[in-house]
């Protein structure tokens, strides 16, 4: 279906706050974690460190000017060759807005910003079960099957 209204999809820069702010919102919705991406939200000078940094990346879907959909990615740099990858850490569009081509609008512009860093490759985890990630994923690039492991950064004094 498309959709009724333009999207605009721009970068997000430090002069942006209220935008990251309106992001931070839309992942919080359409993830269910209202609570992680609300209430302990960054300062003012933290995000603006972030989004002058040169790794992060911060895409905002607009419609009438209003978040509808974002990515928030980094790049990581490599140490084995002089390139780059990107990393798509968030993705989300908003319930009312899905299946109107966002989510692919958003890739399409994160490429873009891949090609300008000279990055090789962007990758993305996406969870069993999500479904209409997985679909999106596999009809724009190859799938991986690998194990995500988190570690607890508290150190004992233990060698185990």
């Amino acid at each position: 279906m498309p959709p009724s209204e333009p999207i605009n999809i721009c970068q997000l820069s430090a002069n942006d706050l209220p935008l990251m702010e309106g992001l931070l919102t839309t992942f919080g919705e359409a993830f269910d974690e209202v609570d992680t991406y609300g209430s302990f939200r960054p300062s003012t000078a933290y995000l603006k460190r972030l989004l002058s940094s040169d790794y992060f990346i911060a895409l905002a879907a607009l419609k009438n000017g209003a978040v509808v959909g974002g990515i928030a990615a980094y790049e990581l740099q490599k140490f084995e060759q002089e390139r780059s990858e990107i990393y798509i850490y968030d993705l989300a569009v908003a319930a009312a807005h899905r299946r109107e081509g966002i989510a692919t609008a958003l890739i399409q512009e994160l490429k873009k910003i891949a090609v300008a860093r000279a990055a090789y490759v962007i990758f993305v985890q996406a969870d069993l079960g999500d479904d209409p990630a997985i679909g999106l994923y596999t009809k724009l690039g190859v799938r991986e099957d690998v194990l995500h492991f988190d570690i607890d950064v508290t150190v004992s004094d233990d060698n185990t």
